[in-house]
């Protein structure tokens, strides 16, 4: 399948159901009113998704593979975050579990594209030129 926005990836759409899903969590209880850690991990849950976007906007593999890698140091920015939020009682375990794997997944997912596109990139070959 040829991607020719970010629309059409895969981590793009899973990064939007994470951080509706993060959202979500930091709208309600304790959680809603801990300013610093709410802001912090939203922040970083937007960071993955626009990371992707704006390393596919620039149209250039180095940059995709830069931009990605960013955006796989987000999810684990985010994963700590959420461990954080988990042990304060701001998260119930279920909560977690279901995010955290979500996340792990995501940030395997990146990996790949990754090493996809340096394994394309050594052979000569542009995804994005």
């Amino acid at each position: 399948m040829k991607i020719n926005r970010f629309e059409d990836l895969n981590i793009w759409k899973l990064s939007l159901k994470i951080t509706k899903e993060i959202y979500d969590l930091t709208m309600i209880g304790k959680f809603s009113k801990d300013f610093g850690l709410r802001d912090q991990i939203r922040r970083a849950v937007v960071s993955i998704s626009s990371n992707i976007v704006e390393g596919f906007e620039k149209n250039s593999n180095n940059e995709f593979i830069r931009f990605l890698k960013i955006a796989k140091g987000s999810t684990g920015e985010v994963r700590n975050q959420l461990y954080i939020a988990f042990s304060v009682g701001y998260a119930s375990k279920q909560e977690f579990d279901i995010i955290n794997v979500e996340l792990e997944n995501l940030a395997g997912q990146i990996g790949k594209f990754i090493s996809y596109l340096e394994s394309k990139k050594r052979n000569g070959e542009f995804v994005r030129k």
